[in-house]
């Protein structure tokens, strides 16, 4: 048996993960439910207003009190309008049929607006088919009204505790949300540190593809956090509990600016330093790094201290120590990698000092410390938002037409061969139906093989299983499993809502009827989802490849420009700044979901896999030299060194932009530059200022993989 510390330790765990306070929400809701049924005997009522329970922790946000209530009343009347018009439209197919459809595409185009409403959006389709599925109880209700209300008290029930939830625990979501961002983050550093192992015959190209993906969850991990922070903030000051979380993301921004920073080559760097330990010890500190921000990560969880690393700083002074010591080695290393291997272990210093609170990286007075909202301000913006996307040419449009056509094919599927317990059908094709080819296959082999566990799993229930109250233990169990994994282990999620659904239809008194229908249903819907998308408007991820390759490089010189900048007038993460080296990192992260997606389209569907891929890693790379010239911003004093550094890095700026130009014109031929007209910066050796000397060997670095990229996109367009 396990100890009473161990035991104290788990339930500290368990408290600390960030899917534990919706799990207690759904389950006091559901209990709540379940004794308000039973103690004022409404049985009829319990499956509805469970039902609209699950549809409003789906439709929720992670919104400060103020914005939830508003979120709240939103979901609510969209739930209420959709409710009804389902439960009066349902007896007439034809009218019903067009209603699906155009219910469908609107609340889609809605998700245009922002996030929120896109969540609220698939709240309510949810309950379109929740409402649907109320019809196949055995003694339906006698009035048109008692099903939407029934299903709208669960979901205001829902509601007013995710409320109180929120007002009670008002920085539980930015906690979470920033611990995300740290355990990312010690993802990424400890792929980095794999790259500086001076091994010979590692497989660095493989190492950077890994590192472009993990890239693209610190990304995602930091827009999140942004998000739930302007929610808090609002046009307030920021202060207590808020300004301390908001000091931690910017210096969550700095040091992934810094980690991602790539100062040299790392297969010269293991060359140079083959026989020498400085890139081991280069490797050691970078884990022992990853293993701190783990510990912000398990401190922001469990409301405790990080704890310090006492190492860290012995294994800095080891480091420093050998770099030295490597200057008097007869065979020293070139100048350039020396001064960049000088960079490296101030930045990694630095990010020490960050990851100890030794460092603030800006104050949080005036409008620098400001983020950018990226929800719509009037109601003209709300408009121009959808009104954009209402072409072919979007995705969302696409999948907005995709899904109503589905969801409306289903339904005539279901009227012809299967009107009993039919509607599994549309819920099926609602939530396989994604909107990229890889998505929705995916999502397609964990709903079905989830479907098979969870239909076995409660038909060995419904035999096995005595008498009451255990069944209704289950239903509450089964959803809060349900709850607990469907973000990350959906196949899990699918076979605990099929349970979920065997035993509230148990409880109606037709529990085994449904088995079956469910997993057909299950079949069917996954069938229509999976030709939809190949058939309906597919949006094939080759069709957007120039313009996504385009938008990274127009990105990535844009960065550039706001760091040249920086090295004139001196360091300041200002907004513009800020916004700069976001958008580049979202267009990385862009391009690698994109690449993701690509690679488990059809055969026919790609273009250039491996060429792709080394696109994919070369503008990372580059990216990492932007990151660090970024990360030792500082201004140069020399007047000449200065005009040396503005011209080079104008060119540098030009030369990324004609590139992506002739990408986004969809240039017949790129510009072909023979050996001596590669793009080139002025020499160092001229210049006498340090810190010059190393934005102008970065910018080497920048021009030949700029060069590098061109090439690839020749060889895609020719392959």
């Amino acid at each position: 048996m396990p100890s009473h510390p161990a035991l104290l330790h788990y339930w500290r765990r368990l408290r600390g993960s960030d899917r534990f306070a919706e799990c207690q929400r759904v389950l006091l809701a559901l209990g709540g439910v379940i004794l308000y049924c039973l103690w004022g005997h409404h049985a009829a009522a319990m499956i509805p207003a469970m039902l609209g329970v699950i549809a409003c922790a789906l439709a929720e946000t992670e919104d400060h009190w103020r914005s939830r209530s508003l979120t709240l009343l939103v979901t609510l009347c969209c739930f209420a309008g959709v409710a009804f018009t389902v439960e009066w439209l349902l007896p007439y197919p034809w009218p019903f049929a067009f209603a699906l459809a155009v219910m469908t595409f609107v609340l889609v185009m809605l998700g245009s607006i922002s996030a929120r409403y896109a969540t609220i959006a698939g709240g309510t389709l949810i309950l379109a088919v929740y409402t649907m599925i109320g019809t196949d109880q055995p003694h339906p209700p006698a009035s048109l009204l008692t099903e939407p209300l029934q299903l709208l008290a669960g979901a205001a029930w829902y509601g007013l505790l995710s409320l109180l939830w929120s007002v009670l625990s008002p920085q539980l979501a930015v906690r979470h949300a920033l611990a995300r961002v740290f355990d990312a983050l010690g993802d990424y550093l400890e792929t980095k540190a794999a790259l500086f192992t001076p091994v010979h015959g590692n497989d660095r190209d493989a190492l950077l593809l890994t590192l472009a993906m993990q890239n693209e969850q610190v990304v995602e991990a930091l827009n999140d956090t942004r998000i739930v922070l302007i929610d808090r903030i609002g046009m307030r000051r920021p202060r207590g509990a808020t300004a301390a979380r908001l000091q931690l993301y910017f210096k969550a921004q700095d040091i992934h600016e810094r980690i991602s920073s790539a100062h040299y080559p790392y297969a010269e760097l293991a060359e140079a330093f083959y026989h020498s330990d400085v890139l081991f010890r280069c490797e050691h500190i970078l884990h022992l790094q990853a293993h701190q921000c783990r510990g912000q990560a398990e401190a922001l969880r469990l409301r405790t201290s990080p704890k310090p690393a006492a190492d860290l700083r012995a294994a800095q002074s080891d480091l420093r120590n050998a770099i030295y010591a490597s200057r008097g080695n007869p065979q020293t290393p070139s100048e350039q990698l020396l001064r960049s291997l000088d960079a490296l272990l101030r930045n990694i210093t630095a990010i020490q000092a960050l990851l100890e609170n030794d460092q603030t990286p800006m104050t949080l007075d005036g409008e620098d410390s400001a983020l950018q909202n990226p929800g719509p301000q009037t109601l003209g913006e709300v408009w121009q938002r959808i009104t954009i996307q209402l072409t072919p040419r979007s995705s969302r449009f696409r999948h907005a037409v995709r899904l109503a056509l589905a969801l409306t094919a289903g339904f005539g599927v279901l009227r012809l061969v299967h009107p009993l317990h039919g509607y599994w059908i549309l819920l099926t094709t609602l939530l396989v139906c994604q909107p990229s080819y890889g998505a929705t296959l995916t999502r397609m082999l964990q709903r079905v093989s989830g479907t098979v566990i969870g239909v076995v799993i409660g038909w060995a229930t419904l035999r096995l299983l005595p008498a009451a109250p255990w069944p209704l233990l289950l239903i509450v169990l089964s959803c809060v499993v349900f709850f607990a994994a469907r973000l990350r282990r959906y196949t899990l999620a699918t076979a605990s809502i099929t349970v979920f659904v065997v035993l509230c239809f148990s409880e109606a008194g037709n529990g085994y009827d449904v088995m079956w229908p469910r997993l057909l249903d299950t079949l069917i819907g996954s069938a229509i989802a999976a030709l939809s998308i190949y058939l309906i408007l597919p949006d094939w991820q080759g069709r957007q490849l120039d313009q996504v390759l385009s938008n990274t490089l127009r990105n990535d010189a844009r960065y550039l420009q706001q760091v040249i900048a920086q090295y004139v007038h001196g360091k300041r993460d200002d907004l513009p700044y800020r916004i700069a080296r976001r958008e580049a990192h979202n267009a990385d992260a862009a391009l690698s979901g994109m690449l993701a997606n690509m690679l488990r389209e059809p055969g026919r569907q790609r273009r250039g896999n491996e060429d792709l891929l080394r696109f994919l890693t070369i503008a990372h790379t580059m990216l990492g030299h932007i990151s660090a010239l970024g990360a030792h911003r500082q201004a140069i004093s020399r007047t000449d060194a200065r005009d040396t550094v503005t011209l080079a890095g104008n060119l540098a700026v030009t030369k990324l932009e004609q590139l992506a130009d002739a990408l986004l014109t969809n240039a017949a031929t790129l510009p072909l530059e023979s050996e001596a007209e590669q793009s080139t910066v002025p020499q160092v050796d001229g210049v006498e200022d340090e810190t010059a000397r190393l934005v102008l060997g970065q910018l080497t670095l920048i021009l030949a993989q700029r060069d590098r990229l061109g090439s690839v996109v020749r060889d895609i367009r020719t392959g």
